[in-house]
């Protein structure tokens, strides 16, 4: 048998005979063949499932000659996929006829009876433009999806420390395998930044580094995020959309806050996991990919395992290697280090002069707990810079951080009708109660996450 390379193919003649023959000239050259004789089953078909290829008659039953039915049925497939590939078939034509199929969308035009070689040549070519218009699909949506992360800024992961000096070393073994990897930390701790410089340090540098914020991905969009979906699948499909982990094919697909996902998402991302292929919503074809796993997570995945509240399976595929990353104040001699890269960058953003730590300033910044980790310790920083006049930032620049741990917050009491202690408190409630996970405190409070982001900067917290 000869290499399937033309896909599937629908074929539409109300000639049995037609059908018969070019079923069994195709099936030699194709994955699958499909025959109809009933042009208006094309909407039901197309609906339902994919075709690489149409084998359009042009003339049927109730329209022998002209060849209108055919550009009838020619519009009303491009209608529905204005990128599929049309080759009409009749018996009767001539090349006014061909020249109209081509200008109104047909890819090519042949005559019956054909020639083997040449319709098997035609389609040939047309399979080919086809693939031409997938990629240039795929390319424009992968853009599309990575497009709002190319200006998202960039971080750093760096210190002498002893424990980022082990986190390293671990780092060079595990970037050159293509080993899944599990990322564990608080929340700032830099599991993005270490996953981004695991992509660049692997064999896959040249290739996407996909993010997706799991704890942000409601139940319901979960499956056109993830694995695209097919225009028309849904209310809002207007058009073909390329899923996350299909925009991240030959690259590395970085999963945050996966200890968020309900057990039907658990159940979701392991199927395409252990197949390695995902399906669009709306359509039923496999399309494999190849991408280098990275998972996050502020959440004991094995506590949550023995509660039933996250699947051991799961966690056995995602965590073939898993890193800890130390909090802040369990590194507290990288301080430096941050603070110089930190005001540098400063410097250039709000074009003032590059800052430094005095020794006052740094004496409090090491006694204080840092519960937001780096990502606090770089929001102290810029608002100090913000707000010093002066080249050197001391300790009092600093007056919003307690010495004792985080800032502390004004006493709530049933005399306290301040709403902005009143909402304080509530936020420092919610985040106390979820250890620190944003996604349930947000939940909680019937905030977006992006709101309670806004809520911790406005309330140093």
């Amino acid at each position: 048998m000869e290499e399937q390379n033309l896909g599937r193919i629908l074929v539409i003649d109300d000639n049995e005979d037609v059908l018969f023959s070019a079923k069994m000239l195709l099936r030699r050259h194709a994955k699958e063949v499909v025959m109809e004789k009933n042009p208006k089953k094309i909407p039901f078909l197309l609906s339902n499932e994919d075709f690489d290829l149409i084998l359009l008659d042009m003339n049927f039953s109730q329209d022998i000659t002209s060849g209108q039915e055919g550009f009838y049925w020619l519009k009303e497939i491009l209608k529905y996929d204005p990128s599929a590939v049309v080759v009409m078939i009749t018996a009767f034509g001539d090349v006014e006829m061909a020249v109209r199929a081509l200008k109104e969308g047909a890819t090519d035009f042949v005559l019956k009876p054909w020639q083997n070689e040449k319709l098997v040549a035609t389609l040939s070519a047309a399979a080919r433009l086809r693939n031409s218009y997938r990629e240039v699909s795929q390319l424009k949506e992968v853009n599309r999806t990575l497009s709002t992360q190319l200006n998202t800024g960039r971080n750093i992961i760096q210190g002498e420390s002893q424990a980022v000096r082990q986190l390293f070393t671990i780092i060079d073994k595990v970037a050159r395998t293509d080993a899944d990897i599990l990322l564990l930390g608080e929340n700032g701790t830099g599991k993005e930044v270490i996953a981004r410089t695991i992509h660049e340090r692997s064999s896959r540098a040249d290739k996407v580094f996909v993010t997706v914020d799991m704890g942000a991905i409601t139940e319901s969009l979960f499956e056109s995020e993830l694995f695209g979906h097919k225009k028309g699948a849904f209310t809002d499909a207007k058009e073909d959309r390329v899923g996350r982990i299909e925009a991240a094919n030959g690259g590395t697909l970085f999963l945050d806050e996966i200890g968020n996902l309900s057990p039907a998402m658990q159940a979701k991302l392991l199927t395409v996991l252990q197949r390695r292929e995902v399906i669009r919503v709306g359509t039923n074809r496999p399309i494999p990919v190849n991408v280098r796993l990275i998972c996050a997570t502020n959440m004991p995945l094995k506590e949550m395992v023995q509660r039933g509240e996250f699947r051991q399976d799961l966690l056995y595929r995602i965590n073939t290697v898993e890193l800890h990353l130390p909090p802040l104040r369990e590194r507290l001699e990288d301080i430096p280090l941050f603070a110089d890269h930190f005001l540098q960058e400063y410097a250039l953003k709000y074009k003032q002069p590059v800052k430094r730590l005095g020794e006052s300033a740094l004496a409090r910044l090491r006694r204080y707990g840092w519960p937001g980790n780096v990502r606090e310790l770089q929001h102290a920083l810029e608002r100090a810079s913000i707000m010093s006049d002066n080249r050197e930032l001391q300790s009092e620049d600093f007056f919003f951080l307690s010495e004792e741990g985080p800032a502390a917050a004004p006493a709530v009491t049933a005399q306290t009708l301040d709403l902005d202690d009143l909402e304080r408190e509530a936020v420092q409630r919610a985040l106390q109660k979820h250890d620190g996970n944003i996604s349930k405190a947000a939940k909680e409070l019937g905030l977006s996450r992006g709101a309670l982001y806004r809520r911790l900067e406005k309330y140093e917290l």
